[in-house]
């Protein structure tokens, strides 16, 4: 166990510098973003002779690119910090040890066949994308196969991410390890709900 523990923790590293680091991306493409909208609007009035590119469609896929590097990057950083939606009303009326026992099942039997399968189902399509040099058929777009790339990469982590999830979660269900992600506060919304519900009760 410890040999699987401390592939876990290597994971998690990995996982953590990718997604605390790739939120610079999010900036990237906001500025990509307004400098392309200014560009449109002001575009006809900007002096020729100014070295400044124009708005184009490769602008436009570039912050297209960016945002689904993040999305797709930040996945795994995102099932690391346990950061995914639940449905907190239904979850916080479950014993620790039931919520444990529920995600080891998800995640052995959902989360890590289906991110297995779009790994083995995204190799081969971009693969094929960077062999035939595939371009946007968007006049002045760009080469598509590093967003595809991306797509291939982001599974690829998620899919360890789910390993070292298991590997964790059987861990604390042992009592070998302590529990590395508590369980977050409520959602604000949820919180109420629960007042409501028990006021009703009084």
């Amino acid at each position: 166990m410890a040999g699987l523990l401390g592939l876990a923790r290597v994971v998690d590293r990995v996982n953590t510098f990718i997604g605390t680091n790739v939120s610079w991306l999010v900036l990237a493409a906001v500025l990509v973003s307004a400098y392309n909208a200014i560009v449109r609007f002001v575009g006809d009035g900007l002096p020729r002779f100014l070295p400044i590119p124009r708005a184009s469609n490769a602008l436009l896929e570039l912050q297209w690119y960016l945002y689904g590097t993040v999305f797709m990057l930040a996945a795994a950083y995102t099932l690391l910090r346990n950061e995914h939606i639940r449905i907190d009303i239904i979850s916080n009326m479950l014993s620790k040890r039931t919520r444990d026992w529920i995600d080891l099942f998800c995640h052995v039997f959902f989360l890590l066949p289906f991110v297995a399968l779009l790994v083995w189902l995204s190799w081969p399509w971009f693969r094929r994308s960077f062999l035939s040099g595939e371009i946007s058929a968007n006049a002045n777009g760009l080469i598509i196969w590093p967003a595809k790339f991306m797509v291939l990469a982001g599974f690829v982590l998620l899919t360890a991410q789910a390993v070292s999830e298991i590997i964790k979660r059987f861990a604390v269900i042992r009592g070998i390890i302590d529990e590395p992600n508590p369980q977050h506060a409520l959602h604000p919304a949820a919180e109420a709900a629960i007042e409501m519900e028990e006021k009703g009760r009084d």
